[in-house]
């Protein structure tokens, strides 16, 4: 890969240029003077407690109470409130809503797979949740979520290459407490939750809390009106049993219990203990067919125009006149397809018409549909105060993933086989970190030390027939990972004087994977297109004695078809992996370097310097055979970011502004590229980032306040692999050297006035509006003008009225108040002939009663 210069590659300039831009920003907050004040916000960004103020890190901070309030539900619901993140629910064919996929300041991870790590860290209680599955949790009984942005590689490690985000759940209170919530709503909905704190004596508190979600999809399934008299193919069981079907997509129904325990042993040690279930089984998400490709049989891997020319009686060596595979464990096949010509052939006059209802919010789509996810974890954190400002703590957790997910992408009626994915998965994690946390000379230096180890283990099961079995898909239990990573990291503060203070920190991170690959094709489409089947037939079949293959090899008279057509194992001729795994280790230093100069007792400005990486590994998805499973590997993504902010308070903190600049050097992204029917992960690229933050809140005196926050950033590709940036250019995407990078918009602003008015005799009022305006952008890597998000302005609002000093209190609120709908992720198969979108919901509304005793 060549580097290619920015378009202005000075960095000083492009800061200088983010500082004007951010300079207005501070104009719609000029608050009057008023006795309230700013509440201090508490944080453990840095391991320690801290006041979010004097913490030289960009950080948005919300308070439980503040996340009930807004109704927010998820870690979705943060999205639009914090500038220069993006977190959707959902990634690209996952079908499932509890998928995390979470981008901060353009760097992020917008896939399920297990063998891909994310890019923004998730971590409840201090424990990693190492998947994206799940990562959107039920935000339950919270106490405060905090969110990190730029690497944080020293702290927090691994796979936290673009920010953190840190949840930290309530511990329980030291009386009797009982609160329950009953929501109701649009599509049903019927959410139901109850906590307790229950204190055993002085000394053990303990906590209890379960939480229902349910409510009925927004996209119906709808008869089809079959006037041109085509057939489809019905499949067959896929990787759950039995076949499951819904008749509304985008619902919810998941059900989770925490508990927690804390333990105050005496003075100096203290032990929590939390344990948590999940429990979700609810349709997929939505699904739209956008577009249906060209019928073009001659375009390498396509195997849509394979699929047309077999419908219309073309002879491709035995493909057309062999049995089809169909559903997993193999049944007994599907007719050839030359003897059925009534199927619905791909291409955008027939296809689109047919599978297409016209309108977003209906599908013909009665295939599979479900998603099913089960998580249970625990977690023991043991702190013992050593004296001398010394503090060491223990955090052991372990936790453990089900997932199955179903998901019909073709629109066709009557079970339709054209493109389904079904996907299987189980993971099982441990952890432990020891830290040791302290100050030091009268309170100048202040220091955390640790030491961290990670381990997880887990499977792959895909089943994924494309284009009634032509290419069947199916990897069985044979996609095994397993992970182990250790780690040793120290970072101090160090006041030189009252105002002037310096950061440094460093960690290494060892890492061992180990991968074995079983992606195969049980229709056996190489052997079938090629006419050389079964895999045991002789290769003379096709071709004469002496032609050259492979490694410098000739076909003789024993070179089989699984010879020829160089599938490496020799006891499943069907699958693209050679027997055995493979295994590599990483180490990576991520360092970090800052300073800060306290301007005023209110005011602090901070520069920091760090680094930050996400793991390497292996690809799942191949579309043609290899002989060595280095060809599938892919190595660790990088940044390096440099960063200048100011955080200040005025007006006797009833105003409070933080701004932020920062510049990131992204290298050796990590991409998926589409190679024939599959999307594979290499390192394709490098980027450049630019941007700035801006955040404020305002008290203006009888009951107003308000925040706002403003982001910018200008993240964009300095460098491309040819094989994502061909020449001529793909007719499908926009992609090009200075494109975007995905889930990036260029701007974001929101604006969230909120009135708290005291009625007397212990009742009260609050309402509030949230405004967000984001810019458009791309929701794919190669910048596909399909699933592109165009610029959006969106409106929350609710109101809450509380009686008998807020033991009882009724709210009414809204989101999407304008109705805008918009592709919140989607996927393009360009061998399959499709590409699909998922559309947010439409506007809804919410009531929701609240009672504490």
């Amino acid at each position: 890969m060549s580097r290619v210069g920015s378009r202005n590659s000075n960095p000083i300039f492009k800061l200088l240029m983010g500082c004007s831009a951010l300079a207005g920003g501070f104009s719609f907050a000029h608050p009057a003077l008023a006795q309230e004040q700013i509440e201090t916000v508490i944080v453990t960004a840095e391991k320690r407690s801290e006041n979010v103020q004097n913490v030289p890190i960009a950080i948005t901070a919300f308070s439980g109470a503040a996340i009930q309030d807004k109704g927010i539900g998820d870690l979705h619901g943060l999205s639009n409130l914090t500038p220069n993140v993006n977190l959707d629910s959902g990634a690209p064919f996952s079908g499932d809503s509890s998928v995390l996929s979470a981008s901060i300041r353009g760097i992020g991870q917008d896939d399920f797979a297990f063998n891909l790590d994310p890019g923004v860290g998730v971590y409840v209680d201090g424990v990693y949740l190492a998947r994206t599955i799940g990562a959107n949790v039920d935000l339950l009984d919270v106490q405060r979520i905090e969110v990190l942005k730029g690497p944080q590689g020293t702290l927090f490690g691994r796979n936290t290459i673009g920010g953190a985000i840190s949840i930290v759940t309530r511990d329980p209170g030291d009386k009797f407490m009982v609160q329950a919530q009953v929501t109701g709503g649009s599509f049903n909905r019927r959410d139901v939750a109850l906590t307790t704190d229950i204190p055993i004596s002085d000394s053990v508190r303990t906590s209890l809390t379960f939480q229902s979600v349910e409510r009925d999809g927004y996209q119906r399934v709808v008869p089809y009106n079959n006037t041109a008299g085509y057939t489809f193919d019905p499949v067959s069981p896929d990787v759950a049993t039995p076949y499951e079907f819904n008749n509304r997509l985008g619902g919810q129904d998941h059900q989770s219990l925490r508990g927690k325990l804390v333990w105050d042993a005496n003075q100096n040690f203290n032990v929590m203990v939390t344990a948590d279930w999940t429990h979700e089984d609810q349709s997929s998400i939505p699904n739209t067919v956008l577009q249906v490709f060209p019928n073009t049989p001659g375009a390498a891997g396509s195997i849509a125009g394979l699929y047309t020319a077999c419908l219309a009686g073309a002879t491709i060596g035995q493909l057309c006149s062999l049995p089809r595979a169909n559903g997993w464990p193999p049944g007994p096949g599907l007719p050839p397809l030359d003897t059925e010509p009534n199927l619905v052939p791909i291409n955008p006059q027939t296809t689109q018409a047919q599978l297409a209802t016209g309108s977003i919010d209906t599908t013909y789509a009665n295939g599979i549909n479900y998603a099913k996810y089960d998580s249970e974890g625990a977690s023991v954190t043991l702190t013992d105060n050593l004296g001398n400002d010394m503090t060491l703590k223990s955090i052991t957790s372990y936790r453990h993933i089900t997932w199955n997910i179903g998901e019909d992408l073709d629109g066709s009626a009557d079970h339709g086989d054209l493109l389904e994915v079904s996907d299987k998965q189980q993971q099982q994690q441990f952890t432990e970190e020891l830290q040791v946390v302290g100050t030091a000379f009268d309170s100048r230096l202040s220091y955390v030390g640790g030491l961290y180890y990670f381990y997880e283990n887990g499977f792959v099961h895909d089943w994924v027939p494309f284009d009634g079995g032509l290419l069947a898909v199916e990897d069985s239990d044979l996609n095994n990972l397993r992970t182990s990573s250790y780690a040793v990291y120290g970072h101090a503060d160090y006041k030189v004087t009252d105002q002037i203070g310096l950061t440094v920190g460093a960690r290494y991170s060892i890492e061992n994977k180990f991968f074995t690959g079983g992606q195969q094709d049980l229709n056996g489409l190489s052997y079938k297109a090629s006419g050389c089947y079964p895999p045991t037939a002789p290769a003379t079949t096709i071709v004469p004695l002496g032609t050259p293959f492979g490694n410098g090899q000739t076909v003789t008279a024993s070179t089989t078809c699984q010879n020829f057509l160089q599938f490496p194992d020799p006891n499943h001729p069907f699958k693209y992996f050679p027997a055995g795994s493979d295994s590599r280790e990483f180490d990576e230093f991520t360092p970090t370097v800052g300073a800060q100069y306290h301007v005023t007792e209110d005011a602090m400005a901070y520069f920091s310097w760090s680094k930050g990486f996400k793991s390497g590994g292996w690809t799942t998805r191949l579309s043609d055979p290899i002989n060595d499973p280095k060809l599938a590997e892919f190595n660790p993504e990088k940044a390096e970011t440099y960063e200048v902010g100011l955080k200040s308070e005025w007006f006797d903190s009833t105003l409070q502004t933080n701004a932020a600049l920062f510049y990131t050097d992204y290298s050796n992204i990590q991409l998926n590229e589409q190679v024939g029917a599959s999307p594979v992960l290499k390192n394709l690229g490098d980027a450049d980032i630019y941007g700035g933050e801006l955040e404020a809140q305002a008290l203006f005196g009888a009951g107003f306040s308000a925040h706002a926050a403003l982001g910018y950033i200008d993240a964009y590709y300095t460098s491309l692999d040819p094989s994502v940036h061909p020449n001529p250019p793909d007719p499908f995407s926009d992609i090009t050297l200075h494109s975007k990078l995905p889930k990036t918009p260029m701007w974001k602003i929101n604006v969230n006035p909120e009135w708290d008015h005291d009625l007397g005799n212990g009742q009260a009022l609050q309402a509030q509006v949230s405004y967000t305006h984001t810019s458009s952008m791309y929701n794919d890597s190669l910048n596909t003008p399909l699933l592109k998000r165009p610029s959006l302005d969106l409106i929350d609002a609710s109101v809450r009225f509380s009686f008998a000093d807020d033991k009882y209190s009724v709210a009414v609120g809204g989101t999407n108040l304008t109705d805008r709908r918009y592709i919140t992720v989607g996927s393009v198969n360009y061998a399959a002939g499709f590409v699909d979108g998922t559309y947010s919901p439409p506007a809804e509304w919410y009531a929701r009663f609240d009672i504490k005793m």
